[in-house]
């Protein structure tokens, strides 16, 4: 297979737009995790940007930064002036959704549903382009229902590449735009990384993200080696530490990655600012969740938040509180180990 295009240090590992999950928080959040993966929005749909509260769409923190906007649209026109108000509001990247199987966006006829239109989705990544001075990036999948022949995949990257388009993030699987919900849509498709393998190969000048179905960095990591870069979707968000690794595993960056403990106290003086400014605490506790996901304490992290965040008068030092309560379970545990170990100890001598 021909070697990979090398790409932008910043797109090795990302994490993928994910609607009613990837807000300004959560990036927040990940970035203090991790400061080299790049992290994308939710989807904006043109529509929200030109005819609705445009400050608040593109609403981030500068140390989100490297930070990539995803636009949902289909009139070229539409998709430029937005991608012009992405740009001067500072995102490192503007992605155009043509992957997105929900009803509501295939009512709009964009998403996924543009798989079958790529002159039309040509039009829009050349416009996109005249109005901004960043890469401009498309995101799909490798079909959609009858129309998922790898001839049809082929005329589909050609088209958008012949308009500008370098950077292709490919989710490995096709959709089904009848029949299978959202959620489904994620699931029950089969994932078909040969697919991306395969326009590797034929297309080693373009750059392609592999996305779908990973679940953990170890995996991320091994598809990077492979085809240059990976994007994981919801395994970061319900378990966000596990990017705690990848400045150094995939980006090469030395030192330590920052303690769970270290995280929270940070994370907490930004939810205090925020929350002074009237940001509700549910949106601010939301992504912190998944953050003890798999060590000793996350059954109490999580019951403490949710309880916690829903009575009177909480504020962000609920975050602080249910830190404490996680470490005093871990450090119970930790004696109760130690005990063990020592019992075992004295029986054998």
């Amino acid at each position: 297979m021909a070697e990979p295009i090398t790409l932008t240090v910043a797109r090795r590992l990302s994490v993928a737009p994910m609607m009613a999950c990837t807000d300004r928080h959560a990036r927040y959040l990940m970035r203090l995790i991790s400061r080299r993966t790049l992290l994308y929005t939710e989807m904006v749909s043109t529509g929200a940007l030109l005819h609705g509260d445009a400050a608040r769409h593109l609403a981030r923190a500068p140390q989100e930064q490297p930070v990539a906007l995803q636009l949902g649209g289909n009139e070229p026109g539409a998709m430029a002036q937005s991608a012009a108000l992405g740009n001067r509001a500072g995102y490192d990247e503007i992605n155009m959704n043509v992957g997105c199987p929900s009803p509501r966006v295939k009512a709009g006829c964009f998403g996924a549903a543009l798989m079958a239109e790529p002159d039309l989705v040509a039009r829009c990544v050349a416009a996109m382009r005249t109005d901004s001075d960043v890469p401009v990036t498309v995101k799909t999948r490798i079909g959609i229902d009858d129309l998922d022949s790898y001839s049809r995949l082929r005329h589909f990257i050609e088209t958008v590449a012949a308009a500008g388009c370098q950077t292709f993030i490919i989710h490995a699987r096709k959709a089904w735009l009848n029949g299978l919900s959202p959620r489904e849509n994620r699931e029950i498709p089969p994932l078909r990384y040969d697919v991306v393998d395969r326009l590797c190969e034929d297309y080693p000048e373009l750059g392609f993200v592999l996305n779908g179905g990973i679940a953990s960095l170890a995996e991320a990591a091994a598809h990077i080696d492979r085809v240059g870069a990976a994007m994981i979707g919801r395994a970061a968000y319900a378990s966000p530490y596990l990017l705690a690794e990848a400045d150094g595993r995939v980006h090469g960056a030395p030192g330590a990655p920052p303690d769970r403990a270290e995280v929270v106290r940070a994370y907490h003086a930004y939810a205090r600012d925020a929350f002074a400014k009237g940001v509700p605490l549910p949106p601010l506790m939301k992504p912190l969740l998944g953050l003890f996901h798999g060590v000793d304490g996350a059954r109490h992290w999580r019951r403490e938040l949710s309880q916690g965040t829903y009575t009177a008068k909480a504020t962000p030092d609920l975050f602080i509180r249910a830190l404490e309560r996680v470490e005093c379970v871990q450090s119970n545990v930790r004696d109760w180990r130690d005990e063990r170990v020592s019992g075992k100890s004295q029986r054998g001598a």
